[in-house]
């Protein structure tokens, strides 16, 4: 009976150089299986051990072709596909390799962050208004400020920030909770040279809006006015640096809050969820419901089917690439375009 190098008493051997480990860390020695050495076939490291004197793990595949305790942990859950690497997977690709949220379970959990967000966005904004009412003395006039038809540069921001903060928050929470920790990984949000052919996907999707609605325009009274009212609600009552602001907030703030909550979160939810519905079913399903939520949250009944299309665009585009950025880009540039009509012809759509 000899007591090893590890601490461990061997009453299985005889002679020196005989090691047994212990319970408390990886068998230490110089010899075949032992530390620094490759480890032990079949010991796993415990729960909160970390490796001393920045020993690595061993590479694949022990010297006498055993493969270790530790090679065995880390082996990927059977019948998870191979992870798929380059500029532009598909987001059904990186669910199938486990990307966040890893099951359904945790993509139910992040639509009820959705749905939180949404309402918190609400709260937050009326909150805003508030006080935003206050400091500027208004606050006996809100009601009447409210049901204008061009309310003034400050009611418009305060609304748009307290939205995005739950936009923003319910993502981010999401990813905390039930993904990686990693916002950025969790949602997509990467850009590459190859998204700004969102600038053309942007210019073609005002484009099909404008067709899609020549015949609805025929049977609508003041369809015209009736069409552009929420642009000229978000613009018309600023003018100088506050048009500027407004025009800067729908640039670039929407997309990027608007991408980031319902092709980050919402899309990614429902993919997983839908994930198992045939090979193109329930990618399908994802991409049309995301598309329709965004209209419907919106609040447009006119503009609902040019927000829905549009919306379903985007999420195509967020699927197929499997990032942000194109429909981010995409996003800013129909804005961009209805921006300018409204500001030469009193026309556009905003999104």
């Amino acid at each position: 009976m000899t007591e090893g190098a590890g601490g461990g008493i061997d009453d299985r051997a005889d002679g020196p150089g005989a090691v047994v480990p212990d319970q408390g860390g990886p068998p230490t020695g110089t010899g075949p299986g032992t530390f620094p050495g490759p480890a032990a076939p079949g010991w796993v490291p415990p729960p909160g051990w970390a490796p001393p004197g920045g020993w690595a793990p061993p590479p694949p595949g022990s010297p006498d072709g055993v493969r270790s305790g530790w090679e065995r942990s880390h082996d990927p859950a059977p019948g998870a596909a191979p992870a798929r690497r380059g500029p532009d997977v598909p987001l059904g690709a990186q669910l199938a390799a486990g990307a966040a949220p890893v099951d359904r379970g945790a993509a139910g959990m992040w639509l009820l962050f959705g749905v939180l967000g949404f309402l918190a966005g609400q709260i937050l904004a009326g909150i805003f208004i508030a006080v935003a009412a206050a400091v500027s003395g208004h606050s006996h006039d809100l009601s009447a400020i409210a049901r204008l038809s061009e309310p003034p540069t400050w009611y418009i921001v305060s609304t748009l920030l307290g939205l995005w903060a739950g936009f923003l928050g319910a993502p981010w929470v999401a990813s905390r909770a039930k993904g990686t920790g990693s916002l950025v990984r969790d949602v997509g949000l990467r850009f590459r040279w190859i998204d700004l052919l969102g600038i053309a996907i942007g210019i073609g999707g005002q484009l099909l809006v404008g067709l899609i609605y020549i015949p609805i325009s025929q049977h609508v009274h003041d369809f015209n006015q009736k069409f552009d009212a929420p642009s000229q609600k978000l613009t018309g009552g600023s003018h100088g640096l506050g048009f500027v602001v407004i025009a800067l907030l729908t640039v670039v703030g929407a997309p990027f809050f608007e991408e980031l909550f319902f092709r980050g979160l919402l899309l990614r939810a429902l993919a997983r969820l839908f994930g198992t519905w045939g090979h193109w079913v329930g990618p399908a399903l994802a991409i049309v419901i995301t598309g329709v939520l965004f209209g419907l949250a919106h609040a447009e009944s006119l503009q609902l089917i040019g927000l829905a299309v549009f919306g379903i665009i985007l999420s195509f585009v967020s699927y197929r690439t499997g990032r942000l950025g194109m429909n981010m880009v995409s996003h800013a540039t129909f804005n961009l375009v209805a921006v300018v009509a409204t500001l030469h012809a009193g026309s556009g759509t905003l999104f």
